[in-house]
């Protein structure tokens, strides 16, 4: 059991029989009143995050994933499709509400981490940079820069993402699949 005080961010717990993971907490003091914790929790297996407020006398399970690589197959009509490493064969279909903004830096033999629950696959983790190749890209205009240093390009998955203006068709770039935002070019 995880008590009050063990709960900070990155720590993984079991409510009503679901795992959540504390993304943020902070500590809340109210005069001659008791400690209370606020935290964002994420739900492992539906990515939604909520507002929770913890108080002293609460202790939770905790929640134990394991997890395994795995490498991205392909997509099919919101049902995407991955396989183990090591055993091809072994293969498991997660859908859109899963994954959620995941999908958008997914692309075809990408290498993730899937994520296990009471021997069931819930998710999967992304590497927190990725490079993707650049598809399509307005070209920068040499008197926009005082307006908008970035323009809309469209990545090889299909999502568009805000770039300095001297990116172009064809390059590679590195994003950050926690943000969604631009890197560098690599």
């Amino acid at each position: 059991m995880i008590g009050f005080n063990e709960l900070k961010k990155g720590i993984r717990i079991i409510i009503n029989s679901q795992p959540y993971e504390i993304i943020e907490a902070s500590h809340l003091f109210k005069g001659r009143g008791q400690a209370l914790l606020q935290a964002k929790i994420k739900n492992l297996i539906d990515n939604r995050i909520i507002a929770r407020t913890f108080r002293p006398s609460e202790s939770f399970p905790e929640a134990k994933i394991s997890e395994f690589k795995a490498k991205f197959l392909y997509s099919h009509r919101g049902r995407y499709f991955f396989c183990e490493i090591d055993n091809p064969a072994k293969r498991f279909e997660l859908n859109t509400e899963q994954l959620g903004q995941k999908i958008n830096f997914l692309k075809e033999g990408q290498e993730v981490t899937a994520q296990i629950f009471k021997e069931r696959i819930i998710n999967i983790q992304l590497p927190i940079k990725i490079q993707l190749k650049v598809t399509s890209a307005p070209p920068g205009i040499k008197g926009n820069r005082s307006q908008s240093p970035t323009k809309v390009v469209v990545l090889e998955t299909g999502f568009k993402i805000n770039t300095p203006l001297f990116i172009k068709e064809g390059d590679v770039i590195e994003v950050n699949t926690e943000t969604g935002e631009y890197v560098k070019r690599i």
